[in-house]
């Protein structure tokens, strides 16, 4: 019974529930950037360099055996081919989903920024009792002495 106490805790623990909510929405999102390059960044690319090139099919055979004019999985399965379109397209995914992480990274260190601006500064710690009774003294001497 101790190992399934022990799994409880750590599995409701903050920590790990935040990390899956992360990881949900981390791939959520990167479905999201997925289907924003391929349905309409790289077909922009492509229509505005050839005229409606696909890029992700793009490849250079390694082997004879691979035929001019196959799409790219049709090219791997008759031969070795360098797909350099495929990583391209990789790339650019790369790049715009770094991008969108920085820049949810830098709104949110703005925000938090700005947030311990507007907390007031803490108050000073109250000196210990022996600081205190010191300063008595002290003042009782100095009165004292005049």
């Amino acid at each position: 019974m101790g190992l399934l106490k022990e799994f409880r805790e750590f599995a409701l623990k903050g920590n790990v529930i935040d990390l899956a909510v992360g990881v949900i929405i981390g791939g959520a999102f990167g479905g999201i950037i997925n289907s924003f390059i391929g349905d309409i960044v790289m077909p922009t690319v492509g229509w505005i360099t050839r005229g409606g090139v696909n890029w992700s099919d793009k490849y250079y055979p390694l082997s004879d055996k691979v035929p001019e004019g196959l799409s790219l999985a049709e090219a791997k399965k008759a031969g070795n081919v360098l797909a350099y379109g495929n990583f391209i397209t990789v790339l650019i995914n790369f790049l715009i989903i770094a991008l969108c992480i920085f820049l949810v990274v830098k709104a949110f260190n703005h925000a938090r920024k700005r947030f311990e601006r507007e907390q007031p500064p803490p108050a000073p710690a109250a000196p210990p009792a022996e600081v205190k009774l010191l300063t008595e003294i002290r003042d009782l001497l100095a009165r004292q002495a005049r």
